[in-house]
C-alpha cells in the first residue's frame, strides 16, 4: 500500500523535454517521500500531528505555487502526509516504510522514463517554463493561510475525537484552493457529491477485499481512473480518489472492521473538511482580510525572498 503512493507522482509529470521532466519528477518523488516520512513521525508523536501537517501543507503548497504546478497541486503530498500520520506503527517502522516508498518512487521513475522516450518520439515537448517568481500574495500569503486552515481542520477533528481523520485535511485543501469563490462553491458541491458516490463505491468494494492481490488490482484500476478523470472533471475524479485513499489508509484493518461505520466516518470527515475549507476560502478571497493579514505577515518575510507582488 505504501509503495503504491508513488503512483500519484505521475499526475505531476510535465510535458517538457526529457532532462527537465525527469528532473522535475525526481523532485516530486523526493517531496512525496518527505511528506510521508513526516506524517509517520507525527503518528508516533500524536501531539505533533496538527503542527507537522500544517507545516507540510504550507511548504508543499508554497513549492507547488512557486513552480506553477497545475492541478492537483499539493493535494497528494498532503494526502501522503495524512496517511502516514494515521497508519499504525512504531518508531522502528519508519525507516522500513520510508524505504518502501522510495522503492516505489524508483519504479515510478523507471516507468516514466520509458514512457517519456516513447511519447517524445511521437510529439514535440513543450518549452521549459521561465524562471519562477516568489510573489508575496500567490506564493507566500496564500500558502500560509491555506496551511493554517488545513492545520485548523485537523485540530478540530482531533478535538472532536474523530477516529483516523486523515480525510479532513485532504477535503479542506481540495476546497480552499479554488481560484474564486464561485470555483470554491463548485468544488464544495463536487467534493461532497463525489465523496458520497465514492463512499458508496467503497462500501460495495470492501466486502470483496480478501487478499493482497485483489487490493493491488483495485488500487491499479482506481489510480488509472484518477489519472484519466482529474484533468477532465474534478468531481468525477473524487469518486475514485475516495476509495483509493481509504484502501491505502485503512490497509491494516481492511476486512476486519465495520464497513458501514468506516463509510459514515469518512463522510463526517468530508463535511468537516469542506466546512473549514469554505471558511478559509472566504478569508482568502476577502480583500479586507488579505489587506490586514498581509500587513502583519509581510514584515516577517525577508524582502530578498519576495519578488513581484
Amino acid at each position: 500500500m505504501i509503495v503504491s503512493l508513488s503512483g500519484f507522482v505521475f499526475l505531476y509529470l510535465p510535458a517538457t523535454p526529457l532532462h527537465h521532466r525527469m528532473g522535475a519528477l525526481m523532485a516530486f518523488c523526493f517531496g512525496m517521500i518527505c511528506c510521508f516520512t513526516l506524517g509517520a513521525f507525527a503518528h508516533v508523536m500524536p501531539i505533533a500531528r496538527a503542527p507537522l501537517t500544517t507545516l507540510v501543507a504550507i511548504f508543499a503548497t508554497m513549492i507547488c505555487r512557486y513552480y506553477r504546478v497545475g492541478p492537483p497541486g499539493s493535494l497528494f503530498f498532503i494526502m501522503a502526509c495524512a496517511i502516514g500520520a494515521y497508519t499504525p506503527g512504531a518508531w522502528s517502522d519508519i525507516p522500513f516504510r520510508t524505504g518502501l516508498l522510495a522503492i516505489g518512487c524508483i519504479h515510478t521513475l523507471l516507468i516514466a522514463y520509458i514512457y517519456s522516450i516513447f511519447i517524445l518520439a511521437r510529439r514535440p515537448a513543450d518549452a521549459i517554463p521561465p524562471a519562477p517568481v516568489a510573489g508575496f500574495n500567490r506564493v507566500w500569503f496564500d500558502s500560509i493561510v491555506i496551511g493554517l486552515f488545513i492545520g485548523l481542520s485537523l485540530s478540530l477533528a482531533e478535538a472532536l475525537s474523530l477516529e483516523k481523520p486523515y480525510w479532513v485535511p485532504i477535503s479542506c485543501l481540495a476546497i480552499i484552493q479554488g481560484v474564486s469563490l464561485r470555483a470554491v462553491w463548485n468544488r464544495q458541491v463536487h467534493r461532497i457529491a463525489g465523496t458520497a458516490i465514492g463512499l458508496l463505491l467503497t462500501w460495495g468494494m470492501l466486502p470483496f477485499v480478501e487478499n493482497g492481490w485483489i487490493v493491488a488490482t483495485m488500487v491499479m484500476g482506481l489510480i488509472f481512473l484518477i489519472e484519466t478523470a482529474i484533468v477532465r472533471h474534478y468531481g468525477f475524479a473524487v469518486i475514485f480518489i475516495t476509495p483509493v485513499a481509504i484502501l491505502l489508509a485503512e490497509a491494516p484493518t481492511l476486512g476486519h472492521g465495520d464497513t458501514d461505520a468506516l463509510v459514515a466516518a469518512r463522510f463526517i470527515d468530508t463535511l468537516l473538511g469542506v466546512s473549514v475549507g469554505f471558511v478559509g476560502a472566504l478569508c482568502l478571497h476577502n480583500p479586507v482580510f488579505r489587506t490586514r493579514a498581509g500587513r502583519w505577515l509581510r514584515p516577517l518575510i525577508p524582502e530578498r525572498m519576495i519578488e513581484g507582488d
